[in-house]
């Protein structure tokens, strides 16, 4: 929620910063974010554990370590592990090893119901664990390991400094009627069309810009370029997330919190990248800087 005595400056259209308790209260408010970011990348559910990403195609796919397999997959797998079947959309696997657990049990067969649906499928063989991603259509295994050498070597992320200055007010354009955007992805063919409410309508240094929004829950995600990507930044933008805009339009956007999409840190994601419309025509010198380690280009 935005704090009460900040809603009277929502109504200076064009404001470029916003008043804080203290410097001292926004650092440490910026700083643990940057922490909590550390952590959700290096959770179970986070995406340095990334290992593969196989897009299967109607039919049968055998999989294992052993590269005669129509999907290979990391060598702590057995050399020949089992099949996938997709028909019609459906994901059946069957494998040929004790090894392979689901909720607690060796499974020899099972429907991979896909992350779109109720109660997806996850299995696990030692320190991999895979599941069925569906994006429009296109259906994939995506397969982790949690003895990933990106959870060690990434210790700490490099930030442009901490600056108030692309924290902002901006009011939301709302379209007549949302619209469904057309966006591209770092994989070639596969799109990403989120519902987009409008476009929101912030300044820096008293220069005016515009973001297409996209509905995302409760609050606003942002996928956009600047003069800093392919530099100091990831090439295809970056990510950031506003609250949902107040009865008068407004929120905030804190570019302090902006951040690499996971595709910055494997091959194995799926992320969109910032459109046309949203390539700002100046440097964000602001938040997460993109990290590179050795395991990574």
């Amino acid at each position: 929620m935005i704090k009460p005595y900040l809603v009277a400056a929502a109504c200076l259209v064009g404001a470029t910063a916003l008043a804080e308790d203290s410097s001292a209260e926004y650092r440490a408010f910026i700083e643990e974010w940057r922490d909590g970011r550390m952590q959700r990348l290096k959770a179970a559910d986070g995406y340095l554990n990334l290992s593969g990403l196989f897009w299967l195609k109607e039919g049968s796919s055998s999989f294992g370590s052993s590269s005669d397999n129509t999907l290979t997959f990391p060598a702590v797998a057995p050399e020949k592990l089992g099949v996938f079947d997709l028909q019609d959309g459906v994901v059946t696997m069957t494998v040929d090893h004790p090894g392979v657990i689901h909720d607690g049990k060796a499974v020899k067969r099972i429907v991979m119901v896909d992350d779109t649906r109720d109660n997806p499928v996850t299995v696990t063989y030692q320190s991999l664990a895979w599941t069925v991603i569906n994006r429009i259509g296109k259906v994939a295994v995506r397969v982790r390991d949690f003895e990933h050498p990106g959870l060690t070597e990434l210790q700490a992320f490099e930030y442009f400094p901490i600056d108030r200055r692309y924290r902002v007010w901006a009011r939301l354009l709302p379209f007549d009627e949302p619209r469904v955007m057309n966006v591209d992805t770092v994989i070639e063919g596969l799109g990403y069309n989120p519902v987009s409410p409008g476009r929101l309508e912030f300044t820096i240094d008293g220069e005016a810009y515009r973001l297409d929004a996209y509905q995302s829950g409760e609050r606003l995600f942002f996928v956009f370029g600047d003069l800093t990507n392919g530099k100091e930044t990831y090439p295809a933008g970056r990510f950031v997330y506003t609250k949902a805009p107040d009865e008068h339009g407004m929120t905030v956007i804190d570019f302090n919190q902006s951040y690499s999409p996971p595709c910055a840190f494997n091959d194995f994601s799926t992320c969109p990248v910032a459109s046309p419309a949203n390539r700002l025509k100046v440097r964000i010198e602001s938040g997460e800087i993109h990290a590179k380690t050795a395991f990574w280009d």
